[in-house]
């Protein structure tokens, strides 16, 4: 029998209730709901040094516990030194049960262990009801182990949401408990 994880049961019983009752919805289906979470990687110099891509992809699938893809340049850019197919990135696309984990993992561990950490900034949504955050380096998380990181790299993580606007996705990461900066109110005029 697979058990359900923590943030999805939490989703069921506290934040479905909390969202219908704040934006007044009429069906429980309204409510936003988290779609998946995409980990991606960039790679400067991949082609350069071919160890880094699977360095990169061993990290990667990690922390994330799921098999990660390369991704490759879709055309020529002289500029940078890049062919028509050469390795760009690294990345991950979480859906159901590993991104209900993963996003446990980030909220309680792995954000926590950020140095001089502040707080998410509350201005990262696109507008769709979407949330882009950047991790300076992959070394946070647990499962890495530090002696073994041939380079430190940085990550971009999204957050697809099914939420409307980017009101509702902010009220859903907040009730899953996300580390939003506090939100200053003006009251001076």
């Amino acid at each position: 029998m697979n058990k359900i994880p923590r943030l999805q049961e939490m989703y069921q019983k506290e934040v479905v209730p909390y969202l219908t009752k704040t934006f007044g919805y009429d069906n429980s289906m309204e409510v936003p709901r988290l779609d998946k979470i995409s980990v991606t990687v960039g790679l400067g110099n991949a082609k350069e040094e071919p160890a880094q891509v699977e360095n990169c992809v061993k990290d990667l699938e990690m922390i994330t516990g799921q098999h990660a893809v390369v991704t490759r340049a879709k055309k020529a850019i002289s500029n940078f030194k890049i062919r028509e197919g050469d390795p760009v990135g690294v990345r991950v696309t979480l859906r159901r049960t590993k991104m209900y984990e993963f996003l446990d993992r980030l909220i309680n561990v792995t954000i926590p262990r950020v140095r001089d950490f502040n707080g998410l900034s509350d201005k990262a949504f696109d507008g769709f009801g979407n949330y882009t955050f950047g991790l300076k380096e992959q070394v946070i998380f647990p499962e890495i182990d530090y002696d073994k990181v041939d380079r430190v790299r940085g990550m971009n993580i999204t957050i697809t949401t099914t939420a409307k606007n980017d009101q509702e996705c902010y009220e859903l990461l907040k009730a899953f408990g996300f580390p939003f900066k506090r939100r200053t109110t003006q009251t001076e005029g």
